[in-house]
């Protein structure tokens, strides 16, 4: 049983980090789409997790202070992959729209 629990928990996980990856490699053909007026309705929400993703990674105020070597580093990774899942949500008709999801595909 417990083998089970853990492989769900990896599954779950798996889960994200795919969003994080699609969202990453989805968010730039979307900008230079909807610069060149290929997409309407601007994705305004998506464009604004992005943005709140990149300016937690560079600003120096941090949940938890990066001087606090790995504890400050994984508060990072884990509230830029959340934001970065918001980004990938946030794309999904942008996705219908390319052809990379289905048209019945939930996000």
């Amino acid at each position: 049983m417990r083998g089970l629990a853990r492989w769900s928990r990896f599954k779950q996980r798996s889960g994200a980090l795919m969003r994080i990856a699609r969202a990453l490699r989805v968010f730039v053909p979307m900008l230079g789409d909807v610069t060149a007026g290929r997409y309407r309705p601007v994705p305004w929400t998506a464009c604004g997790w992005m943005t709140a993703a990149v300016a937690y990674l560079i600003m120096p105020f941090d949940i938890i202070p990066d001087f606090l070597m790995l504890i400050g580093v994984i508060d990072d990774v884990f509230i830029v992959g959340w934001l970065l899942t918001r980004v990938d949500h946030s794309l999904a008709p942008y996705r219908r729209w390319k052809g990379i999801d289905p048209p019945d595909a939930a996000s």
